[in-house]
Order: structure tokens, then C-alpha cells, then sequence
């Protein structure tokens, strides 16, 4: 408590991002919350995003990972299969049982996957007020780790950007505004409630099968002023078909990844990235039922992920 105490006494007074007038903590949830906009998830949400259930189509949001996946540097993902004890020839036991096992070497921010409250600080603060020095260690966090996460259950809404701009593809460094989701809501007649899951669909992931290169060097994303909008309908989450949900280039290029820190740091609502949308955009799908379960690695920053959304 002492170390907290004084790390947070020193960033908000000697740091201008995190001034008493910009001040972004305590949580509205509690000083001690690590949930953030999770606390909202429970019976009723679950029970709203059942009744959304028509069709009984089911679809999954996360992309194939891979060695080959593009990610920011240093991020890397290997897969080694292995048969332990067993050289060639070998089986186990008198009825000879054999088995394989893999070992996995990455980052768990490769592919699709969930941006947790312990991933983006402005100036070394995280989520509600917590400084690094207080609970970033290297083996594994002891604030906001993905063990914690409860059931994700909840209703999920499509915006499809693309289709609303009339194109397939969005250009990289395209910004969505509050002015521009809010036309694309109107026209697609989409509503966004307390808890929603927000997903949007740019068509980026078509530029990964066809230019790998491209798709990790930009994209199109939420805007300054999107994300602005969004947290004010009190959302859950927001994803995207893009490695980082946000416009990049970003608006304005001294200003590095500000959505991330609006979202994930000032309002506790978290990101999907690489979420694979495409299924939904060509069913015309707008709202659905969100689940989501990720692995309970203790002390995790993020997870890979694959989301199913049913219909």
C-alpha cells in the first residue's frame, strides 16, 4: 500500500498525463476494482443475449494462429508437436499406447485474442489508478490477470463499416468517428446498449490472405472521438477485424495508440483484436449472442482467443 501510495503521489504530481484535472481513477466500480465494464456481466445479460437466438447459427470470431501471423515486433508464435518417450518405433506399455503433446513458444498477443486492464497505462498508471511498479512482474501480474475474468456472456452488436462507406476494403489510417458510426448505426438500424459487446468490420482481413505486409503495417480503426462515443454508451468491449482496433496511421502521430489508452486504462471496457467478422457482414448479421471463456492462465496480460457469436 505504501509503494502505491507513493508511486501514484509522484506520477500525478510530476507527470502533466496524469494531472488531478485528467485524473481517471478511482473506478466507478470501487479504488480496489479489477474488472472494469465486466462487472456488468451476470443473469440479465445472459438472458437478453439468449433471447437473440433465431437461427441457432453459430460462428467463430477468432482467426488461425500460427507462426506466420503478423504481429508487432517482438511478438513471435511457434508450435513444436512432440511424442515424449516414444523414438521411432517405440509405444508404451503392453498394449502399446502412443501420444503427442505440443509445446507452445509465443506471445499470447498473436492472433485474435483479448486485450486485458494490465495491457495500456498512460505513464506507467494503469486501470484505476494502479501504477507498474505495484503488480507488472515478470512472472506474470498480480493485478488484472486473465484468471480472473468471469464467464463472458452478453450481447454482441455488428457495425459494418465497410458496407456502410460503400466499400470492401478500408483504406488504412481510415478513422471512425463519432459522426461516421453514428450514420453507420442509423442506416443499418443498430442500437448499442449498456454491456454490449461492439464488433466492426473494415474487410482488413481480407488484406491478411492477400498482403501480409500491409495488414500489419497500418489499418482502419476507431477514431478519437469514436471511442469517446462508444465508452459513453457504457460498452463492455469493442473488437475489430484488425490487429489493433484503433486507425493507424493514428491521427495524429506524436499521439501513440490513444484509443487503447481511453478504452482499456481511463474505462476499463476491454479490446478484441483480429476478430474475424466476415461470416457475420455476409449474413447481414447486427446483433447476436456474445460468448466468450478465455483460458485462465494465471497473471496473463492478454489471451488468444476464438468468441463465438450464435444467432
Amino acid at each position: 500500500m505504501l509503494l502505491r501510495t507513493l508511486a501514484l503521489y509522484l506520477v500525478t504530481s510530476l507527470c502533466t498525463t496524469a494531472s488531478a484535472a485528467e485524473q481517471w481513477w478511482p473506478s466507478k466500480w470501487g479504488e480496489k476494482d479489477e474488472l472494469g465494464q465486466f462487472n456488468q456481466l451476470g443473469p440479465d445479460l445472459t438472458l437478453k443475449a439468449a433471447s437473440l437466438i433465431k437461427t441457432g447459427k453459430t460462428y467463430r470470431l477468432g482467426i488461425e494462429t500460427n507462426s506466420s501471423t503478423p504481429a508487432p515486433a517482438p511478438r513471435n508464435f511457434n508450435l513444436t508437436v512432440l511424442m515424449p518417450n516414444q523414438a521411432p518405433g517405440q509405444s508404451l506399455g503392453d498394449n502399446k499406447f502412443n501420444y503427442a503433446d505440443d509445446l507452445m513458444s509465443g506471445w499470447m498477443g498473436v492472433g485474435s485474442q483479448i486485450d486485458g486492464l494490465g495491457h495500456a497505462a498512460i505513464d506507467h498508471v494503469f486501470y484505476n489508478g494502479v501504477h507498474s511498479a505495484e503488480f507488472v512482474k515478470p512472472a506474470g501480474l498480480s493485478k488484472f490477470g486473465v484468471q480472473n475474468y468471469p464467464p463472458i456472456v452478453t450481447r454482441g452488436v455488428l457495425i459494418n463499416m465497410a458496407k456502410c462507406l460503400g466499400k470492401d476494403v478500408l483504406a488504412e489510417g481510415t478513422a471512425y468517428t463519432k459522426d461516421m458510426i453514428v450514420e453507420c448505426q442509423t442506416k443499418q438500424n443498430i442500437t448499442i446498449g449498456a454491456g454490449d459487446v461492439v464488433l466492426l468490420h473494415s474487410g482488413w482481413l481480407d488484406v491478411l490472405d492477400s498482403d501480409p505486409k500491409r495488414y500489419a503495417a497500418g489499418e482502419p480503426g476507431i477514431g478519437v472521438s469514436g471511442a469517446e462515443y462508444l465508452a459513453s454508451l457504457d460498452v463492455m468491449a469493442v473488437g475489430a477485424d484488425t490487429w489493433g482496433v484503433e486507425a493507424l496511421p493514428f491521427e495524429n502521430k506524436n499521439i501513440m495508440y490513444p484509443i487503447h489508452q481511453n478504452l482499456i486504462t481511463k474505462r476499463g471496457i476491454y479490446l478484441l483484436e483480429n476478430m474475424d467478422t466476415r461470416e457475420l457482414a455476409k449474413d447481414g448479421a447486427t446483433e447476436f449472442m456474445f460468448i466468450l471463456g478465455p483460458a485462465r492462465v494465471t497473471g496473463a496480460v492478454q489471451m488468444i482467443i476464438n468468441p463465438i457469436a450464435i444467432r
